[in-house]
């Protein structure tokens, strides 16, 4: 067991794959001086999805622990695009676009962890005002003789993706190139140590590690303290990556994946994923945690509850939460209707002409088509106020508006949407 109270957090919730040398970095860590690290994030979309919570979590630990956390927003490298498990190329985005994205990934790490001046306080940086301004023939004597293309194909980002003959664009392959620039960089205008992220990018992380040691000791800098650690990937029983279900991805921000559903996301884990969920993505003590995962048969459902009403304060809070794990018991245990359910607003005019129950199912985002809400329908998993719908052509109208004034939609026993006349 390490020493540093960070490492301890890490090794007892599971935090760990891989480290550059775990023995040095306990003993950096007990030295009682706060030491900064940074995680990268590009800017593919408006949001993060939950893939990229454990990455957040530890940094949330490495704060509490007595270090500065450095997010970094690779508004540059999300230009260059990250071949890391990509079998193709990503699609190349704007510089408003990227703004944009970044805008909105931004809110999120508020959530979990604190910034501002002080000497343990998260500092948020991006690298394009570093990048953008490289000089090309500059860097590549700099820092690209300093890159083995032999090493770099042994890399899984780009040797899974030659394996596979999908074509690797020279632009995607300067990625880790960039990537390691950051982190030196970051070690030489922040004082970073140590470089964070998912066990996919093991290799860039290593890259970075080593070009910055390098290039430290030609200027004569202290090159032998810098560490990189990987963490494992967000993943299922059955090993496969998480983050995305079969209506999408499951987004941090709550205008694209309301509270509601990210609390019945959590409540809807497997068994057997339910005490390491509990460690990655909650902060409840170990012990309870460990009375938790040891409940058997229907018992364990009150595990899952509370596995989603943790995760689900940390990024929306506490009210959310609980309005969501209440409208979850109304709707599924008392059969009742909750106010966290999501909602959609009906033209009043147009429902009292009537419109198809496949629309409002489209409408509501439950189907990603009306074929594939006729589909539900005919395998009988579709519903009306709680009542099942056999007729594919049924309207929906005033007739059908409640005692409480709404419809409620249901698709399958999990996923429901109510229907309010505007």
């Amino acid at each position: 067991m390490s020493e540093s109270a960070f490492l301890k957090t890490c090794e007892t919730r599971g935090f760990i794959n891989q480290c550059t040398d775990l023995d040095g970095f306990d003993a950096e860590l007990t030295k009682g001086k706060p030491i900064a690290a940074y995680i990268g994030f590009d800017c593919t979309a408006t949001s993060l999805h939950v893939g990229s919570l454990i990455q957040i979590m530890l940094l949330r630990h490495w704060q509490k622990a007595g270090h500065k956390p450095i997010v970094l927003m690779g508004g540059g490298t999300t230009k260059v695009g990250d071949p890391t498990g990509k079998d193709k190329s990503r699609v190349a985005l704007t510089d408003e676009q990227i703004a944009i994205n970044m805008a909105g990934i931004k809110t999120v790490f508020e959530k979990f962890i604190t910034f501002g001046d002080g000497p343990t306080d998260a500092v948020m940086v991006n690298n394009d005002d570093w990048l953008s301004g490289l000089k090309y023939l500059e860097f590549l004597r700099d820092f690209g003789r300093h890159f083995s293309i032999n090493r770099m194909l042994t890399m899984d980002s780009v040797k899974l993706r030659l394996e596979r003959e999908q074509p690797l664009s020279f632009l995607e392959f300067n990625y880790m190139i960039l990537q390691g620039y950051d982190f030196y960089h970051l070690a030489d205008s922040h004082a970073v140590r140590a470089q964070f992220g998912g066990s996919d990018q093991w290799g860039n992380i290593v890259q970075g590690t080593e070009l910055s040691r390098r290039i430290l000791a030609e200027k004569g800098g202290k090159a032998h303290d810098l560490f990189g650690m990987t963490t494992p990937l967000f993943t299922n029983a059955a090993g496969a990556k998480m983050g995305k279900t079969a209506d999408g991805a499951v987004w941090l921000n709550a205008d694209m994946f309301s509270p509601y559903d990210y609390w019945q996301f959590w409540r809807n884990a497997e068994d057997a994923m339910v005490g390491k969920y509990l460690r990655w993505f909650t902060d409840l003590p170990i012990a309870e945690i460990g009375r938790l995962e040891s409940l058997e048969g229907s018992a364990i459902n009150d595990a899952k509850k509370v596995l989603a009403t943790e995760a689900t304060k940390l990024l929306h809070g506490e009210e959310a939460a609980l309005q969501a794990a209440e409208t979850a018991q109304k709707t599924f245990e008392l059969g009742l209707t909750g106010d966290a359910l999501p909602e959609i607003t009906i033209d009043g005019a147009e429902l009292s002409a009537g419109i198809a129950f496949t629309e409002l199912l489209f409408r509501a985002e439950m189907t990603p088509s009306k074929g594939e809400a006729k589909k539900l329908i005919q395998g009988g998993g579709a519903k009306l106020n709680d009542e099942k719908v056999s007729d594919v052509n049924l309207l929906v109208s005033n007739a059908h508006l409640n005692a409480e004034g709404f419809i409620k939609l249901s698709a399958g026993k999990k996923r429901h949407a109510l229907v309010k006349p505007a």
